[in-house]
């Protein structure tokens, strides 16, 4: 599918604004854009490394004779964070042309159904801590037209672009991970085992996983043959997100660390580790 950089018209527009350069002369167009849903309606969480691919679907209406053409036109949801659509701090968008339907046309206008795919790739994006809170949509429109003809000594580029919003938001998580190690093993039934494990983050600024500490972690058991885990205690992270603790030995089974997560950390469960009581 031919790419198409919305992210480079919005850049272009901005920057020839910063110049305090006259913006394109094309009348915004009629766009409506509704019922935006990002991410199936969950949170986006995001790792160090690993691109995060971002659905997001959206209805259009548009004028009937109106063209977008993906060439020196687009249109598309982008995410941003910002006070306002004035105040965008950091935003992110699809790079390939969102996939429309035609639900409904009539003389004056055409409504599509579309889908598109933000390929979130965290070094790209996010930054810092601060951009794990909620971003907003909003419905773009971009154009561009170039003058590359030199041949009477002018050539001329120029940007326009209009932003519609906010129409929904989504709220950005750091990706959580947890370990879990069950010492001694085997151990003799009654005697004490000792649980550790720890709690880290993606950490944005850094591109690594970081300790989360003072967060409460559920210490779960599964016994041999049941089918689910059961939790025995919460334990609160510590330095470096460290997790310990102690139980009584009373069966073979498993233990996990189980953490729920925070409104900008998502959640994460341990693999279990199976302990065989004498």
């Amino acid at each position: 599918m031919r790419k198409f950089a919305i992210g480079a018209a919005v850049s272009g527009a901005l920057a020839l604004s910063a110049l305090a350069v006259p913006s394109a002369s094309a009348a915004t167009p009629d766009l409506t854009f509704s019922k935006v849903v990002v991410n199936n309606g969950k949170a986006i969480v995001v790792g160090t490394t690993s691109t995060v691919k971002v659905p997001i679907t959206y209805t259009l209406t548009r004028p009937a004779d109106f063209v977008i053409d993906y060439k020196t036109s687009a249109a598309g949801i982008t995410l941003y964070r910002g006070a306002s659509l004035s105040k965008i701090y950091n935003e992110m968008e699809p790079d390939d042309v969102p996939n429309c339907t035609a639900t409904t046309t009539t003389a004056t206008t055409v409504t599509e159904s579309c889908t598109e795919v933000i390929a979130l790739a965290p070094q790209d994006y996010l930054y810092e801590a601060a951009d794990a809170t909620t971003w907003k949509a909003a419905g773009f429109y971009g154009r561009t037209s170039q003058d590359n003809d030199a041949s009477d000594g002018h050539i001329s580029t120029e940007y326009g672009f209009d932003l519609w919003g906010p129409l929904g938001s989504v709220q950005v998580k750091r990706a959580a991970k947890l370990t879990t190690n069950a010492t001694p093993e085997p151990v003799t039934k009654g005697r004490t085992l000792t649980v550790k494990g720890a709690l880290t983050r993606a950490n944005w600024e850094t591109s690594k996983y970081s300790g989360y500490q003072g967060q409460p972690v559920a210490l779960q058991f599964k016994a041999k043959g049941a089918n689910a885990y059961k939790t025995v205690k919460t334990v609160t992270s510590g330095t470096s997100g460290a997790l310990t603790t102690t139980v009584k030995a009373s069966a073979d089974g498993s233990y996990r660390y189980k953490f729920a997560g925070t409104s900008t950390t998502g959640a994460a469960t341990a693999t279990g580790d199976y302990v065989d009581v004498k």
